[in-house]
This record gives structure tokens, C-alpha cells and sequence, in this order.
């Protein structure tokens, strides 16, 4: 079976209803400061403040469903070994049925302890609020990762080694603008592997370096653009 890495962004959650961070009309970041509720600073500064948002982040995926992309992802593990590898923090890859994920950000339905790291509860879509406590009794945050916090070494090091070892790297709904996570696709170097790109917008092919050969713009939405991928995949295996 050929090895296929799926690298998605907000893009592909986007038509799911989930607000995104950085459109530039109705963005979560011009709503928000950004160092009041995604920052190790915001939240020694006021716990409250960022635990109400991702209370609410938490809540609004009651309300979603995955989309036709995240279910042609599923369905493309019938005849292929597909590791999904996100910068998102919702649950709807796993919904939709895909079975190996990598959240490269963290998971909104997870929390962890504030003395270790390690100690990582599912915590689904209840509200978390000050006097959560892990087992050691420290209060309890989102697990996910916050502006001037390292990825999870263990995460990266999983997500390289499939993206070196893919027969082809489809990315999905994502600006590639967020350091380090958009060279991650780019990690493969044989130059034999075909790359997609899903999204709808005009994109710079000068971001894509010069070994890579076989590269396709599929330029449409996640739904209807996935599915185009995904159906040439099958027909190739």
C-alpha cells in the first residue's frame, strides 16, 4: 500500500463552520488580542480571560460536523496508509472516521496539567474552569500549544518521518505561513512523490522547492477539491 501524508489547516474546517484565525474578514484574531488568550504570558496574566476561550472554541464544535473533505480523507485509508497531520485543534478528522492523526497544535477536546506536561486528560466538550485540577492537584489548561511554546518533539519527530517516507503529501486549506509546521511538507525529498495543494486561493510557487517535480493546484474548496485528490489517488492504486 503507498503511504499518503495529509497536511490540513484551518481551510479544510473552515467549511464546517469553524471560524478561523487569520481570515481577514471575520478572523478569530481580529477579534481577539492574541497575546491575552493564545500566550504563556496571557494566561499568567488572566486565566479566566483565556479559559472562556477556548470554553468557547470547546462548545462551537457541539455545533459542527465534519465536512465532504474530511470524509473523503476517511475513505481514502481503503486502499492506501494515510497519516493525517494538523495544525487544527478540532476533533473532525477523527469524527469523519481517519485513524492516524497527528495534531501538531494540540487538541481542544484534551487538557493537561500545568506542573507536567505529560499528564493529558480527555476532557471532550465540557467547560474547563479554575479549580480544574490534574492528579497532583495543579489547575488544568488547554492542551494546546500557545505563540512562544515548542511543538511536542515526539509529535514532530512521527509527522517528519512519515512526510519522508510518503508516495504523496496532499495539503489541504492552509496558508503554509505558520513557522515551523509549513516546511514540514517539504521535509520529503524524493523526487518522485506527488504533491497536491487544495485551496482556493491564488498561491507563490516559489514557496515550493525546486526538487520537488510533480506538484498540482487544485484550486477549490475542501469539499469538492479533496475529493478530486483523493478520487485520482484511488485510481492510481
Amino acid at each position: 500500500m503507498k503511504n499518503v501524508v495529509v497536511f490540513t489547516g484551518s481551510g479544510i474546517s473552515a467549511e464546517s463552520g469553524i471560524q478561523t484565525f487569520r481570515d481577514a474578514v471575520d478572523g478569530l484574531w481580529n477579534n481577539y488580542v492574541i497575546d491575552e488568550v493564545a500566550t504563556p504570558q496571557g494566561w499568567r496574566n488572566d486565566k479566566e480571560k483565556l479559559l472562556r476561550f477556548y470554553n468557547e472554541r470547546r462548545e462551537q464544535l457541539l455545533y459542527v460536523e465534519p465536512n465532504a473533505g474530511h470524509y473523503s480523507l476517511a475513505k481514502l485509508e481503503a486502499k492506501c496508509n494515510v497519516t493525517v497531520v494538523t495544525q487544527n485543534v478540532d476533533d473532525l478528522h477523527e469524527r469523519a472516521g481517519s485513524k492516524n492523526i497527528i495534531h501538531l497544535h494540540g487538541e481542544l477536546t484534551k487538557v493537561r496539567s500545568t506542573v507536567n506536561p505529560s499528564l493529558i486528560y480527555d476532557w471532550s466538550y465540557k467547560q474547563l474552569n479554575l479549580g480544574d485540577k490534574c492528579e497532583k492537584g495543579s489547575q488544568l489548561r488547554p492542551h494546546v500549544v500557545w505563540f512562544n511554546e515548542k511543538l511536542n518533539d515526539e509529535d514532530v519527530n512521527l509527522a517528519l518521518n512519515k512526510i519522508k517516507e510518503a508516495d504523496y503529501i496532499v495539503i489541504i486549506g492552509t496558508s503554509l505561513s505558520v513557522y515551523p509546521a509549513n516546511e514540514f511538507p517539504f521535509y520529503n525529498t524524493d523526487y518522485t512523490t506527488k504533491y497536491y495543494l487544495v485551496d482556493p486561493s491564488d498561491f507563490d510557487v516559489s514557496m515550493i522547492p525546486k526538487r520537488v517535480k510533480k506538484f498540482k493546484h487544485i484550486k477549490e474548496n475542501s469539499s469538492t477539491g479533496t475529493k478530486k485528490v483523493v478520487d485520482e489517488i484511488l485510481s492510481e492504486n
